[in-house]
């Protein structure tokens, strides 16, 4: 696939790039993985999986905000966290997690330019049901999720601020975000498309430019207005692998404030995300 000039975004059905891409490209090694987020009141959780070249990473994570307990791991034996379309299964010291997940909302992906290549990336709104067993207890889950699958030549300094949640609106309708810095955000090329999205009810609409507090307690929107945030629980790590370097620091916590083209939340949950990566 030859590197786009500009940032394309669609509707989601079209097709994404190759389930088996060449290793490596424009002198650049494949990164390619799967997020999935869920965001409610009585708990939050992510699980995901990770390719850098050849070589796989898996984490898990359980914010138990009845309990205050943060359950978490990564690994690079990824066996024991599973993302095939539709299933997220999850076994840890002390912690399973399955769950099937439905689309229930119009995905929206992207395709950028970035460095000399190109990267590409589809967010899925789904319904997450099933069971959550961490630290002697056992949640009931039916909510609302989301997926991110990201795959392409990353250039090798890749820097991004990102942030998901899933809340409502004042108004009662169902409400999600995703908004981001530093990949897929059409910075710097007139005309050029990003991911930043807000659903509202399930159909997506894209919104303009944002800005991250310097420390992660807020989103301001091109627009006006922005977004407040209150931190309850921090995954953070550094790894340091020789060639591949990754700093990343994720609160889950809690929204206040208004969306673009959408309203005042009433209710939000989610995460605020800074990656520094140099692979």
């Amino acid at each position: 696939m030859p590197a786009p000039t500009l940032a394309v975004r669609t509707d989601g059905r079209s097709a994404p790039p190759p389930a088996r891409l060449p290793p490596a490209q424009d002198r650049r090694p494949l990164k390619a993985w799967r997020y999935v987020g869920l965001y409610s009141a009585p708990l939050m959780l992510c699980a995901g999986r990770v390719r850098i070249g050849g070589l796989p990473q898996a984490f898990w994570a359980v914010w138990d905000r009845e309990a205050g307990v943060l359950h978490e791991r990564t690994t690079f034996a990824p066996r024991r966290v599973a993302l095939p379309d539709g299933v997220v299964r999850v076994r840890g010291r002390g912690v399973a997690i399955d769950l099937r997940l439905v689309p229930t909302g119009d995905p929206v992906d992207v395709v950028s330019p970035h460095g000399r290549s190109w990267i590409w990336t589809r967010k899925t709104l789904v319904r997450a049901t099933g069971t959550v067993r961490a630290g002697g207890r056992t949640h009931a889950v039916d909510a609302t999720a989301l997926i991110d699958d990201s795959a392409g030549y990353h250039a090798r300094a890749t820097d991004w601020e990102w942030s998901a949640g899933l809340g409502a609106l004042q108004d009662g309708r169902a409400v999600a975000w995703n908004l981001v810095t530093g990949v897929h955000d059409g910075a710097g090329t007139a005309g050029a498309a990003s991911e930043r999205t807000v659903w509202v009810d399930g159909r997506p609409h894209e919104v303009g430019p944002v800005s991250f507090a310097p420390a992660l307690d807020g989103v301001a929107f091109g627009e006006g207005g922005g977004l407040a945030f209150t931190a309850e629980a921090v995954r953070e790590r550094h790894d340091d692998l020789g060639l591949i370097r990754s700093d990343y620091v994720q609160p889950f916590g809690t929204f206040t404030g208004t969306l673009p083209g959408a309203g005042p939340l009433a209710a939000g949950f989610g995460v605020m995300e800074r990656h520094s990566a140099r692979w």
